[in-house]
């Protein structure tokens, strides 16, 4: 499965706990600084996928100031996953930052 960064970002906002879809991009906007900014009906499109795959599943509901709230839950298979691309991120940023390093010590512009 290819993990899109709206995808990356809220299965690592269910790391901690579970969340309902706005804790989810309020979180979401807080690990991003601010960069991606989830919309809850996108939100409930990437929850879905995740949820298809296997890498997340409802943990509850509850009923708050009449609104149902749905509560979801990282799985072991979205850690597994998780953890799989975020290591993927870090071993390739880590070519990009070694490569700029090379570049700016060899006196390029």
């Amino acid at each position: 499965m290819n993990i899109t960064e709206p995808m990356f970002l809220a299965l690592t906002a269910l790391v901690d706990e579970p969340r309902h879809g706005y804790g989810i991009v309020q979180e979401v906007d807080r690990l991003s600084g601010g960069r991606v900014q989830l919309k809850i009906g996108s939100l409930y499109g990437v929850l879905d996928r995740l949820a298809a795959e296997g890498l997340v599943e409802l943990d509850r509901e509850e009923v708050q100031q009449g609104r149902l709230r749905r509560y979801y839950r990282l799985t072991d298979s979205g850690a597994r996953a998780l953890h799989e691309d975020a290591t993927r991120l870090a071993d390739t940023a880590s070519v990009a930052i070694t490569r700029l390093r090379a570049r700016t010590a060899g006196g390029a512009a």
